[in-house]
């Protein structure tokens, strides 16, 4: 059985919902950041970044969202989470997802977590000052060229789909003007009302 290590409001939001939507069979370990769970001892033995998700297999820990949607996909496939048939199509959901982690994450980490890559209290600062600015860029990206729409590769829901509904949770909070991205907008909300999303949000919450 699969076991997800997830914490509260943070990315792992992405793959618990597509555990959820692949139909797996998996318990959840919540990792309370508040109380820094994901630093101690018994965390960092299975996570040694200090980091949620964490997805635990028979064959070993796997970490980071892109590897663990993928990993989700690729085992599931009777879900149809990806276009595992289709080599350029899945570098393509590859390619989206990869984007939201190494680009849109960070630039939403400048906000709260500016002290890993400065101890000035000013570098901090204007790192959390430029978030609206480097977010809004990143999500008028995503709005103009990369959101296809309905879902985000098309017509066909994928993988991509769980992850933008997570980073899109972060938009009022990085100060991104709503009116700026309304198709990202609208994807969350139908995002908000499928069934597999709802019972997760109500888990994590719970």
């Amino acid at each position: 059985m699969l076991r997800l290590y997830f914490g509260a409001n943070t990315c792992s939001l992405a793959s618990h919902i597509a555990l959820e939507d692949a139909g797996a069979d998996y318990t959840t370990v919540r990792i309370d950041m508040r109380a820094n769970e994901q630093r101690q001892p018994d965390y960092l033995a299975i996570n040694p970044k200090g980091r949620v998700p964490a997805l635990a297999t028979d064959r070993g820990v796997l970490t980071e969202t892109p590897a663990m949607l993928a990993f989700i996909a690729q085992s599931f496939p009777q879900a149809g989470l990806a276009p595992l048939d289709d080599p350029f199509a899945f570098a393509a959901v590859q390619a989206f997802n990869s984007y939201l982690c190494s680009t849109v994450h960070v630039a939403h980490a400048h906000r709260a977590r500016g002290s890993r890559w400065a101890d000035d209290e000013a570098a901090i600062a204007a790192m959390q000052r430029f978030v609206p600015r480097s977010v809004g860029a990143c999500f008028d990206l995503i709005e103009a060229q990369m959101l296809k729409g309905p879902w985000v590769m098309g017509d066909a829901y994928t993988i991509c789909d769980p992850y933008l509904f997570t980073v899109s949770q972060w938009l009022e909070i990085d100060g991104v003007d709503l009116a700026a991205v309304p198709r990202v907008v609208d994807h969350r909300r139908r995002m908000s009302e499928r069934a597999a999303v709802r019972k997760v949000i109500a888990a994590t919450l719970g």
